[in-house]
């Protein structure tokens, strides 16, 4: 089943990631970590359907996404960045992608953090953080989504690596990329959960080296 709904409100997260805030159907529930399809109403638009996460928790009065626009590519997210308050999206039934079992450490790659928003967010407001963890990896330090409500959420748990350039912040920033060695120095038990979500070499590398390191394939988790 499909919604055509009303956009309440945008804002800017990054320099080229949107916050969307929509009108919630009546009823509408679903799990944080799930996402459905998602496709701007406009003409030649309408079924051009591309997946995004849920980042609003199934409490709140509005359906939220967090969207990267990729202005080059022509595509959906584009066309999403033009968009204003007021502008429709038709969403479809949410689905799910990835869930949380129990406490570990989420590894996220660029926009590939925007599953993890819900579920930490629901952890946070149910006082159950406790050791879990985010290691997020980006260009730059202008890339980070969100980067005061994860220090909110996670404080010192909360663990940024920037790839591109030389970090200027505190003691969160870290230079490099996530690999083997990057994994061994800051994580001390592998068998604990392990949810993946980035590009497709990023999940690639990051899984190997986990299962390299003694994780159990069972504990990553990883978007399709």
């Amino acid at each position: 089943m499909s919604h055509t709904l009303e956009i309440q409100d945008i804002q800017n997260v990054t320099h080229d990631v949107r916050q969307i805030r929509l009108e919630k159907p009546e009823g509408f529930t679903f799990a944080p970590g799930q996402a459905t399809e998602v496709a701007v109403d406009r003409e030649g638009w309408r079924d051009e359907k591309r997946p995004f996460t849920f980042t609003s928790l199934s409490t709140d009065p509005y359906l939220e996404f967090v969207i990267k626009i990729y202005p080059d590519h022509e595509g959906v997210t584009d066309q999403i960045g033009r968009l204003s308050a007021g502008d429709k999206l038709i969403i479809g039934d949410p689905w799910g992608t990835i869930q949380y079992k129990e406490e570990g450490v989420f590894l996220a790659g660029g926009a590939g953090v925007t599953p993890f928003i819900a579920i930490l967010r629901d952890l946070y407001r149910k006082g159950e953080i406790r050791n879990n963890q985010l290691l997020f990896s980006n260009k730059t330090e202008r890339d980070i989504i969100l980067k005061e409500e994860f220090e909110t959420i996670l404080g010192d748990q909360f663990i940024n690596v920037i790839t591109r350039e030389k970090p200027t912040g505190d003691h969160i920033f870290l230079d490099g990329v996530i690999d083997k060695a990057f994994l061994k120095s800051q994580i001390r038990d592998f068998g604990q959960a392990f949810y993946v979500c980035g590009p497709g070499p990023f999940n690639k590398g990051i899984m190997a080296a986990l299962e390299e390191l003694g994780a159990s394939p069972d504990a990553l988790v990883f978007e399709k």
